[in-house]
């Protein structure tokens, strides 16, 4: 009996999986045969130029800290 029901549980979950997998290639089985050949969008040159632009850090360096020697004895 728990063989019947392991071998159920295992078809729904096979089955469940092939259904995702079938909308997935539904939903984007054209974009991934196009990679695959390589005419992604993302393998074509953009028709517009990337910008770029200089971002500068607004982080202040913190002076160096003496060492102190009770530290160091820590350590």
């Amino acid at each position: 009996m728990i063989a019947a029901l392991a071998t159920a549980a295992f078809l729904a979950t096979f089955w469940m999986l092939a259904m995702t997998g079938l909308a997935i290639l539904e939903d984007s089985g054209a974009k991934i045969v196009a990679a695959l050949n390589g005419r992604s969008p993302l393998a074509m040159t953009p028709l517009v130029r990337p910008v770029s632009w200089k971002v500068s850090p607004r982080v202040r360096a913190r002076p160096a800290l003496p060492a102190r020697p009770t530290l160091r004895a820590a350590a």
